[in-house]
């Protein structure tokens, strides 16, 4: 195979690997370790890693990985996240790569590195300095975090659900709740075991479903001051008309039946004015008391991407890119997942922002590289929408499956979408760790391989 190298000027503090002769190795950074950047620096490490004449670096500012669609469920409290956790040092090991702690700042398009922030541990000591890392090949996959429109209190009283700590914050002062509830000499008050989700999307939905049957667990050891019926509340809160309004409404109607039936309160048309510290006011002056605020509502890209280094963005920070996914003022800038602006033919709305999308994308970019490496041209990346699934916990799921999957578009709810919802999961494992060891560890119920020495 024919390799094009691109030498990048180097500097003090600047990563040399590979850089300043004809043969040193082309050098792919992968900025970003979600569902699409891992699954991409698993699959070229795993075809190129061993050749030399790439390498693959992925960066990210965690130290470990977990599928995002999850973190409702670790929030919630029904899923361990050790048991879930990728250790990205392990990955990158077993799978021919190479693994760089850190966060991304800046980029020099001019020299072709990007800039890293120091890291610091907990105790204040630094990790890794401020540095610089060099490319020949760009691809930035640093997902999305949570749009709060800059709504009062936002920020200071609701827990965004976009990182497993977040997720496990959330879940701590959940039970911290309960467990003050029960402990307290006077009568639990209005609106103290109350949940406010703001956000009725799949993120906030299935969050609301999976709440309903684990505070009630909590609850139930020994937690006996508290009565669920009527100290538990659950609210559902959605400025759009209908909740999931990005899915069919067909979904959206399957769905709210299930959330009543359950007694979650559900508000649509209900646009937050403020966060307050005991609940939320919205724009119509009602006051909705509550201990727990979450932010489910509305996505962008990280602040950073805002017009870095003169690549163009949208209003929400995303990386505008052709159909061949380079970013469209720099061919050596790739992007994808949630970061990424990536229209569809002959559609008003971008690619959306879901894990099938990111995986989508990570395949494409697989080949993609390829065509690159060889001085061939790029195809362009066409977005097969296969229908949209949302999980509600131990109850139910209800979706639609179209497409290239069925040759059209049909409702699916209970048992069979519960399935199909845990297949898109293991569609992730596959891509990280093999289709046989996944089949293998689905038939025998064995954990995923883990690092024999703690790592994280």
């Amino acid at each position: 195979m024919t390799v094009t190298v691109t030498p990048a000027t180097v500097t003090p503090g600047t990563d040399t690997a590979g850089v300043g002769t004809s043969s040193a190795p082309h050098r792919i950074v992968i900025v970003g370790g979600g569902a699409g950047g891992l699954e991409l620096a698993t699959a070229l490490g795993d075809k190129y890693g061993d050749a030399g004449a790439v390498r693959v670096t992925l960066v990210d500012r965690s130290r470990t990985h977990i599928w995002k669609p999850l973190l409702h469920a670790i929030a919630a409290g029904s899923l361990r996240r050790s048991q879930h956790e990728l250790n990205y040092l392990a990955q990158a090991h077993w799978h021919h790569f190479h693994y760089r702690l850190g966060e991304m700042t800046g980029l020099d398009r001019a020299r072709k590195v990007i800039r890293l922030a120091p890291v610091i541990d907990d105790e204040g000591r630094e990790i890794n300095p401020e540095s610089e890392l060099g490319y020949d090949t760009l691809i930035v996959a640093v997902g999305s975090v949570t749009n709060d429109f800059g709504t009062p209190g936002a920020k200071e009283h609701a827990v965004p659900l976009e990182t497993p700590e977040q997720a496990t914050r959330f879940n701590r002062r959940m039970v911290n709740a309960c467990l003050r509830a029960q402990h307290q000499h006077t009568p639990i008050e209005p609106g103290q075991l109350h949940v406010a989700i703001i956000g009725a999307g799949a993120t906030g939905t299935e969050l609301a479903a999976e709440l309903h049957h684990t505070a009630r667990e909590i609850i139930a050891y020994g937690l006996d001051k508290i009565d669920p019926e009527h100290d538990l509340k659950i609210v559902l809160i959605e400025a759009a008309d209908r909740i999931l309004p990005a899915l069919p409404e067909r979904i959206s109607q399957a769905t709210l039946k299930l959330l009543q039936d359950l007694g979650v309160e559900v508000r649509t048309r209900a646009r937050v004015a403020e966060v307050l510290a005991d609940g939320i006011k919205l724009a119509d002056g009602t006051l909705i008391p509550s201990e727990l605020v979450v932010w489910a509502a509305g996505v962008r890209a990280p602040d950073f991407l805002k017009e870095i280094d003169g690549l163009e963005t949208n209003r929400i920070n995303q990386l505008v890119v052709k159909p061949t996914l380079q970013t469209s003022r720099d061919d050596d800038v790739f992007a994808l997942g949630d970061c990424a602006a990536c229209a569809i033919p002959g559609y008003e709305n971008n690619v959306p922002p879901r894990a099938q999308a990111a995986h989508q994308e990570a395949e494409f970019l697989l080949a993609q590289i390829e065509k690159r490496l060889a001085g061939q041209p790029l195809d362009e990346f066409r977005y097969r929408d296969l229908g949209s699934l949302v999980s509600l916990g131990k109850y139910s799921a209800v979706g639609n499956l179209m497409g290239s999957l069925v040759g059209k578009s049909f409702l699916i709810e209970g048992y069979f979408a519960r399935f199909m919802y845990r297949s898109l999961y293991k569609m992730h494992e596959a891509a990280l760790y093999g289709r046989g060891r996944t089949l293998l560890s689905l038939l025998s119920g064995s954990n995923r391989p883990t690092p024999t020495v703690k790592l994280h």
